[in-house]
Formats: C-alpha cells, sequence, structure tokens
C-alpha cells in the first residue's frame, strides 16, 4: 500500500457513523487491556529511573490535536531534563536521549501513557501523530494540508509513522502530511487494521525513535 504526493490536497470524505462507533470502541477496549500493562511499567521505571534515568517519569508535552486546539500528551520521559527548546525545523537533541530512554523509544513503550490521553477522547490509537504545539503553529502556516490533518483525532501510531517513519524538520514534515491526508481520505475498517498490524510489526523489530 502506498500514498500517491497529490493525495495531500484531497479532501477528507465522510465515513460512515459504524466505522466511528467501532473505532472509538476498539480505542477503549484495547487501552483498557493495556492499563495492568502501564501500571506495571509505571512501577518498574518507579525502581529504574533513579539509577539509569534520573528525573521526572513522565513528560507531559503541550500538543496540537483535533481541530488544531491543544492538548496535554503524556509520555514516559526519555531524556535528560533541561532547557533546550527546539524550532520547527530542529533536529532531535540525540545527546539528551538516556540508554533507558532509547531502549523505550525503540519499543515505542515511552508512548504507552498516552491510552490515558485515548481514554479521555483527545487521542486514537490510529491517525496523524500530534506535534509539539508550538512547532505546529509554524507548520500551519508554511506546510501545505498541515491544517487539514487535524479534521481527525491525533494517533499513537498511524499510516505517516509506519511508512515514513520519524519526521524532523519542515521538509519530512511535508512527507509526513501527503501520508497522513491519504490515510483521512481512505480510512476505513480494513485500512486501520492493516496500520495496527504495521504497527506491531514496527515495535518488534524495535525499529522506533
Amino acid at each position: 500500500m502506498s500514498h500517491r504526493p497529490d493525495a495531500a490536497l484531497r479532501a477528507s470524505p465522510s465515513v460512515s457513523a459504524t466505522f466511528l462507533v467501532c473505532k472509538r470502541l476498539f480505542d477503549i477496549c484495547f487501552s483498557l487491556l493495556l492499563l495492568p500493562i502501564l501500571v506495571a511499567l509505571v512501577v518498574i521505571l518507579l525502581l529504574a529511573n533513579p539509577a539509569m534515568n534520573t528525573g521526572p517519569l513522565f513528560f507531559v508535552q503541550r500538543r496540537m490535536g483535533k481541530n488544531c486546539a491543544p492538548f496535554q500528551a503524556l509520555k514516559f520521559r526519555t531524556m535528560r531534563p533541561g532547557a533546550v527548546h527546539r524550532s520547527a525545523d530542529d533536529p532531535l537533541e540525540e545527546e539528551r536521549i538516556t540508554p533507558l530512554g532509547a531502549f523505550l523509544r525503540q519499543c515505542r513503550l515511552d508512548e504507552l501513557p498516552q491510552i490515558l490521553n485515548v481514554l479521555r477522547g483527545e487521542m486514537s490509537l490510529i491517525g496523524p501523530r500530534p506535534d509539539c504545539f508550538d512547532h505546529a503553529v509554524v507548520f500551519v502556516q508554511d506546510v501545505p494540508g498541515y491544517r487539514d490533518r487535524h479534521k481527525v483525532l491525533p494517533g499513537i501510531s498511524g499510516y505517516a509513522q509506519t511508512e515514513v517513519g520519524y519526521a524532523e524538520g519542515i521538509e519530512a514534515t511535508m512527507r509526513k502530511v501527503q501520508a497522513d491526508l491519504f490515510y483521512i481520505s481512505n480510512r476505513s475498517i480494513f485500512f486501520e487494521a492493516w496500520i495496527f498490524w504495521r504497527t506491531v510489526i514496527t515495535v518488534v523489530g524495535r525499529a522506533g525513535q
């Protein structure tokens, strides 16, 4: 399955109420199944962090959600605390990632607390990945189609995540937007299941960042 460059400018078609209900029910049920794993991981990290990842357990970041509204996204912290401020086109400060944090990123376990965002209705399991709100404000102005990717709930994983990978900077964000809008234009239960499977393969292969 692949996306075409011109798909980035296509309008989002309507989807059935059945699809939306099924998607939300799956989000809730699967997130509830993951809650015990989240609790267990919290306990493990509370014990491991003092020696391997000193600092707060969670990283809370203001991100852009549906209809471009801000929300507070939850993650396990994977970087040393610092007052570093990145612009929208700056690369990731990889030197700040701790060894434990690198493991969490590779396994995508750092994203697990976002199931709480899903249960609160701020995110979905599958959808466009939300960006830092300050960066997203820049992308809305500079990247064609970027505003349109916020017509749906952001996701913990998504088509752009599995097919394009980690995007840093405006040029990479343009490619991500093309994939996100292709997803929005072609949403279906089958497509959601395919992205979910691709996410599982990515996690098992420890290809996260």
